[in-house]
């Protein structure tokens, strides 16, 4: 029992010395107590208390800086374009191809999915508002067998491998053409007060209708209640394009009627923006009510208005979809913004660089700028080398918050070089999602770090007092004076470090630890002898 207490007091003697992440000074200097500022050597000496370990020196230090980019990629559900594959896959076959997917992203060093779970006013999650998705059982309502929450799946596995886990919603399509006839569970029927049918077989929720925004909104409410995701995500789909009702005006005489009734004096064009406008808004600021650390982006068509910039020209999003991104973008209602520059780098009417700086020039707000790149099909005889030099000018002009996501990850399997040219080109390195500063987080401690001597390894271990705030971990290496970083999960507490590597010695070790924003805590860094 008397050993047992030594060994206590020891390791409290321990922690009180290196406990403050403030209180670390250089090596050079004495280690000062984190409540007091006298030096250790100066307090009463206690002949139980041991001195700090020679493996175990606490110091101060310049790390390397660790490398940033979100890389994300698009998984979409619907018309099962990318999973599930089939609407008639087993549960296992379906979380085999989902796991399949999720390897392959990690070891190509990606760190980020945006992966579809509401495709038409339906649910890949377990969800007591809209049916279960005619995508993922091949009937609307029904629930796969044996019962699983595929969102609930997405989100671990993802997230045991170091990627974060974004919800792609549809906001306004209530059903789509390849999901089958609506049937008595379906959207369509259950809320056909608010739904219109377009021309081209589609449904569509009238955006202008207060029970839409309502609903939608409670349907993203319920998710970011519920599962521990990492972002919300709309894409370019608000009024539908003109093609899908074959040319002629959306059907929305209900909701427009009432409105000029009411005594509404905006333009039917301007009205059907500010509804999609006070939307937008009113879903950035409700996600953040409920958690703070969730993000919220927005992909929109990659063209504003033609002319913007100078020499553009193409589909007009403002004019067709209603939809003004760039007062969204300007207004500061999204985290993070990704234009979808679906074209090439010389294209003469939808240039890709022309594009980026001017959607750049008008992120006044200093949000999260990451274009959408068209990995898939893009009109280049080498996809690859396009897609690899996109991602260069992404890099010059966006800086240290650089970043793409790319459609689909189809476009990552489907071309045999894309993976190679990425992986040891642009990718060569595992990155770090840029820090999200505008968002208020809880600043993480500096972890503990634990280090014990195997021989020919160090066993080195570490923790952090709030730990669930913990999304990654940067364990820093320092071999004869150099250091290296490497990323790892936030379920890896441990590692056996060789002492001796390509004829270089172990000289230290440092731990940091990351929130989910990005926010890095401070760092622990102990000598090896």
């Amino acid at each position: 029992m008397r050993g047992n207490t030594l060994k206590l007091i020891f390791l409290l003697g321990v922690f009180a010395s290196c406990g403050s992440s403030k209180t670390l000074a250089d090596n050079a200097k004495p280690i000062r107590n984190q409540n007091t500022t006298k030096p250790v050597s100066s307090v009463k000496k206690d002949s139980m208390v041991a001195k700090l370990p020679s493996t175990e020196e606490v110091f101060r230090t310049n790390l390397p800086e660790i490398k940033r980019e979100f890389r994300g990629v698009w998984i979409a559900s619907v018309a099962n374009i990318n999973w599930p594959s089939k609407t008639n896959l087993t549960v296992d076959q379906q979380k085999a191809e989902a796991i399949s997917m999720l390897d392959m992203l990690k070891d190509n060093n990606f760190n980020a999915v945006i992966f579809q779970i509401r495709p038409s006013a339906d649910a890949l999650y377990t969800s007591n508002i809209e049916p279960w998705s005619y995508f993922l059982t091949g009937e609307t309502g029904k629930a796969p067998y044996p019962n699983y929450d595929p969102l609930q799946f997405w989100i671990e596995e993802a997230h045991k491998r170091g990627l974060e886990l974004h919800v792609w919603l549809n906001p306004y399509r209530a059903h789509h053409a390849n999901g089958g006839s609506p049937n008595s569970l379906s959207m369509v029927n259950k809320l056909s007060d608010i739904v219109v049918r377009l021309k081209n077989g589609m449904y569509w929720l009238d955006p202008a209708d207060p029970k839409t925004q309502g609903h939608v909104s409670n349907v993203v409410k319920d998710i970011v209640q519920r599962y521990d995701i990492d972002a919300v995500h709309f894409d370019d789909y608000f009024y539908p394009y003109a093609t899908y009702n074959r040319g002629a005006d959306f059907p929305d005489n209900k909701t427009w009627s009432a409105y000029v009734s009411s005594g509404g004096t905006l333009s039917r064009a301007d009205w059907r923006r500010d509804n999609v406008n006070k939307f937008v808004e009113r879903i950035y600021k409700e996600i953040h009510a409920e958690k703070s650390y969730v993000r919220f982006g927005i992909s929109p068509f990659g063209i504003w208005k033609p002319g913007y910039p100078e020499g553009i020209t193409g589909s007009s999003q403002y004019d067709e979809l209603y939809a003004d991104a760039k007062l969204w973008l300007n207004n500061g209602w999204v985290d993070y913004f990704s234009p979808q520059l679906y074209w090439t780098i010389d294209s003469k009417g939808q240039g890709f660089e022309a594009l980026l700086n001017w959607w750049q020039s008008e992120n006044t707000m200093k949000r999260h700028l990451w274009p959408g790149l068209n990995t898939v099909e893009v009109r280049s005889s080498d996809r690859p080398t396009e897609i690899k030099n996109q991602i260069e000018i992404s890099r010059q002009i966006l800086k240290n918050g650089a970043g793409e996501i790319h459609w689909s990850i189809a476009g990552l399997t489907k071309n045999a070089n894309m993976l190679p040219t990425l992986k040891y080109g642009p990718y060569k390195e595992k990155a770090l999602v840029p820090r999200t500063a505008w968002l208020k987080a809880v600043p993480l401690q500096a972890p503990t770090l634990f280090m014990t001597d195997s021989g020919a390894s160090v066993q080195v271990s570490w923790s952090v007092k709030n730990i669930k705030d913990v999304f990654q971990w940067v364990l820093f290496t320092q071999y004869n004076g150099i250091w290296e970083a490497e990323i790892l999960t936030m379920d890896q507490l441990s590692k056996e470090i060789p002492k001796y590597k390509e004829g270089k010695t172990l000289n230290a070790v440092a731990i940091k630890a990351i929130d989910r924003l990005g926010n890095e805590s401070d760092y622990l860094a102990k000598k090896v002898k």
